[in-house]
């Protein structure tokens, strides 16, 4: 049985993305359109359309264009949409890369995703440069946005964004529609290794017509935008929706509780978007009374599962609308939210399906459809075409209806609204990073002293979901807690850390040697 959006279909415009952003700014272009947190420095409409241009003239000159890569490795900044979108202009597709990625996990992505072009800050120099010089990396050049370059010897040219947006080249004439790719974000979507998401223009557009419906952003908002850019959560519903709508999007680099509070208060930020972990400094933390912030209409968040007391204790505290939604990557994200004008909806809900999409729960062991607690299928114009050089994991999670099936266990009212109740998928979600078990395991295994390894989520006494490691040593070897987590740490980035270990006699597992991860579960449950 198929559970359709209560809102009505909408038209999606067969547009590139930058076209639907930029084509027409009317009254728009001498608003601000970026608002750097940090320094206060503004950007209007009229100045980041000309800039995409300049941008996408400046890679035409360089020869790339349709079927082209670029990798985008920065934290939040005003220049990033820049670059996103000059890319997109100009026929390239842009993968996004995390901020916190080891050369090695960076490197895995550029050889993955061919791409040609690197663009990055200058903190991040040292491992982009490590990372370029591992075999099969096809990258020819690294632009940066700051120009504070040393005189290390680099594996190949480096220029600077100010370099290119000096050119007095013209927009390529590159006619982008919505079959094409546009964003190349990588997620470990259901389970295993991350991979390449390959969204078309026509599912990012389609996501943003789609969230309008439901979330009450107009040309009068201030967006909170700490939350990365690299991430699809950051990309659409922070960047994409605030330059659509012609509301004015304030960037951080990074989450600091202090520097946070004070851009809302300075800049009169309305409209936040957080991740879980952001709701509980909210809640609880003393700092928060220091600053004026009653500016804020709407808390919404994202991209893990919030605790309804948690929301409805950041609510009662500052006196807004708090909401939530759900997503993945693979849903260019968002596929369910709670609306502007339904604050009185569970909050322990993900709200509405969005306009445009249609839903399953299915019986992840019978296959059984329309049962009253399932697996989440998702078909909508929003749901990606494939992963990126991988049929199998595509024919694993995108059945030939156009259902992507998420991974994740639902339940519906009649009224439509759904909740999400468990997990089939063996991912976990740390404050909103992927971490796939079997990405742990793997490197694990890679120390000689661990003879076998497995890994799930467990909640640490805050709550949150974090990866524990349950080791088995190899005959006489002798390995510390601590020595696990520090080999992991050196390996991995921050957000993927093994922060428990138990050192157990064997793991259990299926007699096809697949992992009893339930079976660890419940060893944790009883052990609690």
């Amino acid at each position: 049985m198929i559970v359709r959006s209560p809102y009505d279909d909408i038209d999606i415009p067969d547009v590139g993305l930058p076209d639907f952003l930029f084509g027409d700014l009317g009254d728009a272009a001498d608003r601000v359109a970026i608002i750097d947190g940090p320094s206060g420095r503004q950007v209007t409409f009229r100045e980041l359309a000309g800039a995409v241009d300049r941008f996408a003239a400046a890679l035409g000159e360089r020869g790339l264009g349709r079927g082209d890569v670029l990798a985008l490795f920065a934290p939040n900044n005003p220049y990033y949409p820049v670059v996103f979108h000059g890319a997109l202009a100009a026929g390239l597709a842009v993968t996004t890369v995390n901020s916190l990625y080891t050369p090695d996990e960076l490197a895995y992505q550029l050889r993955d995703s061919g791409a040609k072009i690197l663009v990055t800050v200058s903190p991040f120099l040292d491992r982009a440069r490590a990372a370029l010089r591992e075999e099969g990396v096809a990258v020819r050049e690294t632009i940066l946005l700051d120009d504070a370059r040393d005189d290390a010897t680099t594996p190949m040219p480096e220029s600077t964004l100010a370099d290119a947006l000096s050119t007095t080249a013209e927009r390529p004439q590159v006619t982008v529609t919505g079959d094409d790719v546009a964003a190349l974000p990588y997620s470990s979507g259901t389970t295993g290794r991350a991979k390449g998401v390959v969204l078309t223009h026509r599912n990012l557009v389609a996501n943003l017509v789609q969230i309008d419906e439901v979330f009450s952003v107009s040309p009068d908002t201030r967006i909170m935008a700490v939350l990365p850019f690299f991430h699809i959560y950051g990309m659409t519903v922070m960047m994409n929706q605030g330059i659509h709508a012609r509301a004015a999007v304030v960037t951080l680099p990074k989450f600091d509780l202090a520097e946070f509070l004070r851009v809302i208060q300075e800049h009169r930020i309305d409209r936040v978007y957080i991740a879980p972990p952001v709701a509980v400094a909210l809640a609880k933390h003393p700092m928060v009374e220091q600053y004026d912030i009653d500016c804020i209409d709407v808390i919404f968040s994202g991209a893990a599962a919030l605790d309804a007391e948690l929301g409805h204790a950041v609510g009662r505290r500052l006196n807004c609308k708090v909401l939530q939604g759900y997503g993945m990557t693979e849903l260019s994200p968002v596929s369910h939210a709670m609306p502007d004008d339904r604050p009185d909806l569970d909050l322990s809900s993900i709200g509405y399906a969005l306009p445009n999409v249609e839903c399953k729960l299915v019986d992840p062991e019978t296959g059984e459809e329309g049962v009253e607690r399932g697996e989440l299928w998702v078909r909508g114009p929003n749901v990606m075409r494939e992963y990126l050089n991988n049929p199998e994991a595509t024919a694993a999670t995108l059945d030939a209806d156009g259902f992507l099936h998420t991974g994740d266990v639902a339940t519906v009212t009649d009224d439509g609204v759904f909740s999400i109740v468990d997990r089939v998928k063996e991912l976990i979600k740390y404050k909103g990073y992927q971490v796939p078990p079997a990405e742990l395991e793997a490197l694990l295994l890679t120390n000689d002293r661990i003879a076998d390894a497995a890994v799930i989520g467990i909640k640490d006494a805050e709550g949150e979901e974090v990866p524990k490691a349950f080791v088995v040593l190899q005959q006489g070897a002798d390995l510390s807690a601590d020595d696990v987590m520090s080999f992991v740490a050196d390996r991995i980035a921050p957000h993927k850390k093994v922060r428990a270990v138990e050192f157990v006699e064997q793991i259990p597992k299926s007699a096809s040697g697949k992992i009893l991860r339930k079976d660890l579960r419940a060893r944790e449950t009883a052990n609690a």
